[in-house]
């Protein structure tokens, strides 16, 4: 099984970016897809962005054409780039591994979790 590690978190001001890591160890991470959620204080957890085995992305419509999902087997990592970041996306992400084919927009269908990291954009 996996273990999801996020990293590259932070404050940044609106406009700018960020790019999260989620190194996995352990597993053969060529064998899962992976998914990137997003918690804002209050708020329910909620789907960012997905990749399955194959490299097909999806994406929240909120982050459509300023995020970026991508994985490279070779390293265990898959990476978030944030462009035009919002004071709306801030919020801890958290990186989500599942062993099927297809990503989900789904929670409850991930069974691994990262910690999270915690990205604050100011206005």
């Amino acid at each position: 099984q996996v273990q999801p590690v996020e990293s590259g978190g932070g404050l940044v001001q609106a406009g700018g970016s960020l790019r999260l890591s989620c190194a996995a160890s352990k597993g053969t991470f060529s064998t899962y897809s992976m998914g990137w959620f997003r918690q804002a204080p209050g708020k329910e957890r909620e789907f960012v962005a997905g990749i399955n085995r194959s490299g097909t992305t999806g994406y929240a419509d909120s982050v459509k054409g300023r995020f970026t999902i991508a994985r490279d087997n070779t390293k265990n990592t898959v990476y978030l780039q944030m462009n035009s970041l919002k004071p709306e996306d801030t919020g801890v992400y958290y990186c989500a591994a599942q062993p099927r084919a297809w990503y989900s927009s789904r929670s409850n269908d991930y069974d691994y979790w990262g910690q999270g990291t915690q990205v604050t954009v100011s206005s």
